[in-house]
């Protein structure tokens, strides 16, 4: 690829044959080169950074700065890590009106309460009218590692399970910008996942939040890891109606949508109940579900298999390209 295009924003396969091809040998190191959602460093940190070009700025159940405070908690979530602090920077076009970025900060403000951390520094650059869409946000997470996400630990027997329904996000964004018009509107999922901290210590061996990519592509990077292969059950996996709808009206298969308030987890089976009850107590996993299974007798290691609803099997491979620009 001779220049830069919008599939490497896409979190599939093309984004990361890019950075294995031109980021990575540029910056070899033991902690970079597993491309982990949050950095473990010295004195049980953990950090990650991550910039926002949603487009739109506002849509259904949230805004570029939620976007920016949740999508920052939660890697450091999945990572086995308690958020403790973040730094905003924020990237201004000449022009943006002041009452708009005044919203955008307030949502900051109210997602950073609402997930139990800090803003403790940041930057603000302004470019030029037609060089930027309004605002761009960056944000860097500091937290303190509680566990490990353990992906070799996995096996045969072990239990998948999603804390709830999928596409919500990607969907909003569609519907935010006007291009189709569903019946029944979609809102984002975009939330915080702190209440899952708990569960490193109920014996949950890995984690991750389904952002870029979807669930496909994330189970997908899983089985590059992990020594069995794993299997998802299709008509175990949650959607809600208006996901369902919407997806089926656009040609979209939601296993790969991005949502930003959902995780993928995988508990050893004598665990999975009792992670399973714990999960729907709280209102953002009240549709969690134990949606697959680490397999031993099923596929072949490297491999994430689906049962479709009819009873056969499908091999899903990530994400090849940009499915949905600029949905975060």
């Amino acid at each position: 690829m001779d220049k830069i295009s919008l599939e490497l924003g896409g979190g599939g396969k093309t984004m990361r044959d890019f950075l294995a091809r031109t980021i990575l040998p540029t910056f070899r190191n033991a902690r970079l080169a597993p491309l982990p959602d949050a950095a473990s460093l010295p004195g049980k940190i953990a950090f990650t950074t991550d910039s926002y070009v949603v487009d739109p700025i506002f849509f259904p159940g949230g805004d570029i700065g939620t976007l920016a405070v949740n999508g920052t908690v939660n890697d450091l979530v999945v990572s086995g890590a308690k958020p403790q602090f973040i730094s905003l920077a924020l990237i201004l076009e000449e022009g943006l009106e002041t009452s708009v970025l005044e919203r955008v900060l307030r949502s900051i403000r109210k997602a950073a309460d609402s997930a139990g951390v800090e803003i403790v520094t940041g930057d603000t650059k302004v470019v030029r009218r037609g060089q930027g869409d309004g605002v761009y946000i960056n944000t860097s997470g500091i937290g303190r590692l509680i566990a490990r996400p353990r992906p070799r630990a996995v096996r045969p027997g072990d239990r998948i399970i999603l804390t709830g329904t999928l596409g919500e996000h990607s969907l909003a964004i569609l519907a935010a910008r006007g291009e189709f018009g569903f019946a029944n509107p979609v809102k984002s999922d975009c939330a915080p996942l702190t209440y899952l901290l708990p569960l490193w210590a109920r014996g949950v061996r890995w984690m991750r939040d389904v952002t870029r990519g979807g669930l496909a592509t994330i189970l997908s990077e899983l089985t590059e890891q992990a020594p069995c292969p794993l299997l998802i059950e299709e008509k175990a996996v949650p959607l809600s109606t208006a996901a369902k709808s919407a997806a089926g009206l656009l040609g979209i298969d939601p296993l790969y949508l991005a949502c930003e308030g959902r995780a993928v987890m995988v508990v050893p089976e004598n665990k999975a109940a009792g992670a399973l009850s714990f999960l729907r107590g709280h209102p953002q996993g009240r549709r969690a579900a134990i949606i697959g299974r680490a397999e031993k007798n099923i596929g072949r290691p490297g491999e994430l298999l689906l049962r479709t609803e009819s009873g056969g099997l499908r091999l899903l491979e990530p994400l090849t390209s940009e499915l949905l620009p600029r949905i975060c």
